[in-house]
């Protein structure tokens, strides 16, 4: 079943909070949206028939689908508002107000007054936000108004109309919440001082206003005014609790580029953020196709200056996972801590999910481009000389006890080849040893393969550590095939992986798909073998019921085993289940012998 482009994008979206957007065929964007769990927020809207014929229109005309990821459902907020703010897509005209994130504005005029708005208006006053609710910045405004008393008047303060006397105090100044800078009751230097004040604390820099707040509490406290005392504490607790992450990111960190590369054997992908008042409105993630082994520096710095002219970046300082050299009039800056190594991983989170978004499509759409990728991957990690098409995977771990078996499982291409499989039953071995048994079925594998001239596996993977790895190893010398396939053992215990000759091990990225292919292979082997081991110990516990039961004869016993498989199974059947397989008669003396045994039934 081929599936459409639009169908892959939806099917390897993230589980992750973030914003999508939607484009038509000619590439023009639709619809801009938020969500907590990308991949069912999409898929929503593809499922269903919707009430709304303006969504049936939506959907029918999306063929592209974009995504940006984010920390948290609240980022995804206020990216959402910002993108489409940016760019204006067809189907969000209808935006409710709701949507529009509050700032806290300090108007440009004399005596400014300071308050809330939805729009932002260029005429040189300053904002500060977005603010993810109005319960937040009324908290802000509230502390402001009963530690530093502004206007709320709209009159326009200048020294001409004051001096004239045009204007009145109002209750506002009768109650204590204004000083009266209308009448000239207050001097401009003193309005302007408390304005800055309450500047630095939108910036998020509190400490010298809670050095005056907690001046002014235990003031109130030693007048004995505990009620008034015990608000401003309140409002101290929500100031020294508040900070400013409410925002995308940290409103001081403007005009930003951040760019970051994630990258496997033949591609790389570069993400680019760019940084606005403190909030992403755009994000893009590019390919690079390798052609020789290019290093992450190189691509980075190839990719940094194509998207730079694509996108008309003008900004003069850019955040990168390490250092590069664009000349003077570009900064770099490569952060460790603080908001700014936040962005620079968030960017590094939407290279990675870009990516995986890509090997998922080709894994559905084109396997061999898939199968061919993880085999020169694992001929990488593992240093081996050829691509480990063929892979062999030995374990014994099962044969505590009696009825000691192993197992050998194959995959072809990084693909289990069940026909392949091989159970082992120990012959040679007495007792529990794992190092003589993991011998035995090494050697009895490859001389066979040898004598029928079958093909060797590219990769032998014992599982077990140095022990086992040095009891195939000696099989396989004496086969004459040492140093002609390549093997490994990998220890359970750290996933440590194992070479001849080697003491010390190597340990792969736990997220690599080299691991992960190992660890499929490990756990396959012990699955087959388990499974082997207990259908042996059943027919042998079967078996061994039967032979006790007067008139059964070697011929029953084996119709037995292969219907009933286990002794219980046996003896819970009723008289028709086993005459159907060993007839009437056997069947009575079979039923009688277990009604004897277990006189309860």
């Amino acid at each position: 079943m081929s599936l459409s482009a639009l169908e892959l994008q939806i099917q390897t979206l993230p589980d992750s909070p973030g914003v999508y957007q939607y484009y038509d065929k000619d590439g023009k964007i639709l619809y801009v949206g938020k969500a907590k769990n990308l991949k069912k927020r999409v898929s929503s809207y593809f499922n269903k028939v919707h009430d709304n014929a303006k969504t049936n229109v939506l959907v029918k005309k999306i063929v592209a689908i974009k995504h940006i990821v984010v920390p948290t459902e609240t980022d995804a907020l206020l990216l959402e508002n910002n993108l489409i703010k940016t760019l204006q897509p067809r189907y969000n005209v209808l935006l409710r107000d709701d949507k529009t994130y509050p700032w806290i504005c300090i108007k440009n005029e004399r005596f400014p007054r300071i308050f809330s708005t939805r729009k932002m208006i260029k005429d040189g006053s300053e904002y500060f936000g977005p603010y993810t609710s109005f319960k937040t910045v009324h908290t802000i405004l509230d502390l402001i108004k009963e530690l530093y008393p502004l206007r709320t008047c709209n009159y326009d303060l200048s020294k001409a109309n004051i001096d004239s006397g045009k204007f009145k105090v109002c209750l506002e100044y009768h109650i204590g919440n204004c000083k009266g800078p209308c009448e000239g009751l207050e001097s401009i230097t003193n309005y302007e001082k408390q304005v800055q004040a309450i500047r630095e604390i939108l910036k998020g820099n509190f400490k010298e206003s809670l050095k005056d707040f907690k001046k002014h509490m235990t003031d109130l406290a030693l007048d004995m005014k505990f009620e008034e005392a015990q608000k401003i504490k309140e409002k101290i607790e929500v100031l020294e609790n508040y900070q400013a992450k409410s925002t995308i990111l940290n409103p001081k960190i403007s005009n930003i580029d951040v760019f970051s590369i994630v990258s496997d054997e033949s591609m790389a992908y570069v993400n680019f953020l760019q940084i606005s008042h403190g909030a992403i409105v755009r994000s893009h993630t590019m390919e690079l196709k390798k052609k020789l082994e290019e290093t992450n520096e190189e691509l980075l710095e190839l990719a940094v200056v194509e998207l730079r002219e694509r996108f008309h970046l003008l900004s003069k300082e850019i955040i990168l996972p390490f250092e590069l050299d664009f000349g003077d009039k570009i900064k770099v800056t490569v952060p460790k801590l603080g908001d700014k190594k936040q962005i620079l991983d968030l960017s590094e989170r939407n290279a990675k999910y870009y990516r995986l978004d890509q090997l998922k499509q080709i894994k559905i759409v084109d396997p061999d481009r898939h199968t061919n990728r993880i085999m020169a991957q694992m001929q990488k990690d593992l240093r081996l000389s050829v691509e480990p098409r063929h892979i062999e995977c030995f374990d014994n771990s099962n044969i505590q006890g009696a009825n000691p078996v192993a197992a050998c499982v194959v995959f072809k291409d990084g693909k289990p080849s069940k026909k392949d499989y091989r159970h082992f039953n120990i012959k040679t071995v007495e007792g529990p040893n794992d190092f003589a048994s993991m011998e035995e079925v090494v050697y009895r594998r490859y001389k066979r393969l040898l004598e029928e001239n079958e093909p060797l596996p590219q990769l032998i993977i014992i599982d077990g550590g140095k022990g086992q790895l040095s009891s195939a190893l000696k099989s396989l010398e004496d086969l004459g095939l040492r140093g002609k396939i390549a093997i490994i053992g990998i220890a359970k215990r750290l996933e440590e992986i194992y070479y001849p000759g080697d003491s010390v091990p190597l340990y792969l990225d736990k997220k690599s798909e080299t691991l992960k292919t190992i660890q499929h292979l490990r756990n396959e082997a012990h699955r087959f073998g388990i499974t082997f081991h207990r259908d042996k110990r059943s027919k042998a516990a079967i078996q061994t019921s039967m032979e006790t039961i007067p008139g059964i004869g070697e011929k029953t016993m084996i119709a037995l085993i292969k219907q009933f498989k286990s002794v219980k199974r046996l003896s819970n059947a009723t008289e028709k289940e086993i005459s159907d397989v060993v007839g009437l008669s056997k069947a009575k003396k079979i039923v009688e012998f277990y009604k004897k045994s277990n006189p309860e039934q």
